[in-house]
């Protein structure tokens, strides 16, 4: 079958266009529930790809391997007793091994796709959506309340957006580009702002001087503390990540002064220990598209053939949305 290929981990350079990958065989490593085999037409490509590119994400299987780490497709194997049978269109999760012709899927990390959501806005679906949802569900955000986002034109802080709509919530988005800013509008944005101007005096006087109730940030890096900042007395601010290249650190008087919260986002981990967490993020995620609520943004669709110009984007912070690769036209 024809894959991206990574050969090296040295980045989007080493991929290359292979016509003789052997096709999957067994089940997903880290699947549960049986072989699930997906006939792939988009696959979508996240920062965790382009980590994994250079040997810097923690999760990444021996070298050569396909990279997408999630598809929509078609079914073409299930295992006895799955919800899932062969012809059901879905969208899921792969980790790795997506921009194929044929992937693995996760079962447990797999959502029915509608109908009326095309195979490139599938493959911009599952990550991104039970991300944002979980964020939003750990922050404790409720209808009424206003919420920054971080990084609001990327992949998952679009999908915070559209879901907020749908929650009844006030979005305040961060973005860096007139492109970004009408994404995001595009995407449900109640007000913008921009990060490389004095966003945060601009989100206060957005609130009345108060504040917002909760911070959605998978950007990280200097904008961290100004998040805090940003928050109402009694705030909370959720954690998904590190885009903006470094790890901030905190000084805990920050939390005491003002009662702030700060929590980590990390559904399979909790799963552990909740049983559960992982199936509620994805009947609310499968309601939401079923319902017609949410309809992702494909920023980029790239052709199979200049699949690392999907990391490139990444890489050059120019992505918008979802980076989806059309494996079949």
């Amino acid at each position: 079958m024809r894959a991206a290929v990574l050969e090296a981990l040295v980045g989007p350079d080493a991929v290359r266009i292979a016509d003789d990958v052997p096709e999957p065989v067994g089940e997903h490593p880290m699947g549960v529930g049986g072989r699930l085999l997906v006939e792939v037409h988009a696959a979508g490509v996240s920062f965790p790809d382009l980590l994994r590119s250079r040997g810097e994400y923690q999760m990444r299987p021996e070298l050569p391997f396909a990279i997408g780490a999630e598809v929509a497709g078609v079914v073409v194997e299930a295992p006895e007793g799955s919800p899932f049978a062969v012809g059901d269109r879905v969208a899921a999760l792969t980790h790795w091994g997506g921009v194929a012709e044929y992937a693995l899927a996760m079962p447990q990390h797999t959502l029915r796709l509608p109908d009326h959501m095309s195979y490139a806005q599938g493959a911009a679906l599952y990550l991104n959506y039970c991300t944002a949802w979980y964020a939003l569900h750990r922050a404790g955000v409720v209808a009424g309340e206003t919420v920054l986002v971080q990084g609001a034109a990327g992949g998952v802080g679009t999908a915070a957006l559209e879901i907020l709509v749908a929650l009844g919530a006030r979005s305040i988005a961060v973005v860096s580009s007139d492109e970004k800013e009408n994404a995001a509008r595009a995407m449900g944005a109640d007000a913008v702002v921009r990060s490389d101007g004095g966003w945060l005096a601009e989100v206060k006087d957005l609130t009345g001087g108060r504040g917002v109730q909760a911070v959605i940030d998978p950007v990280g890096g200097d904008r961290f503390v100004d998040s805090l900042r940003a928050l109402a007395i009694g705030g909370r601010l959720a954690v998904v990540g590190f885009t903006g290249g470094s790890i901030p650190e905190l000084k805990v008087n920050r939390l005491l002064l003002r009662n702030l919260t700060v929590c980590g986002v990390e559904m399979v981990m909790m799963d552990s220990e909740e049983p559960g967490t992982v199936r509620m993020v994805n009947d609310a995620v499968q309601a939401l598209a079923d319902e017609g609520k949410v309809r992702t943004l494909v920023g980029a669709e790239i052709g199979l053939e200049a699949g690392a110009d999907a990391l490139r984007l990444l890489e050059g912070r120019g992505a918008i949305g979802k980076v989806v690769v059309a494996v079949r036209g």
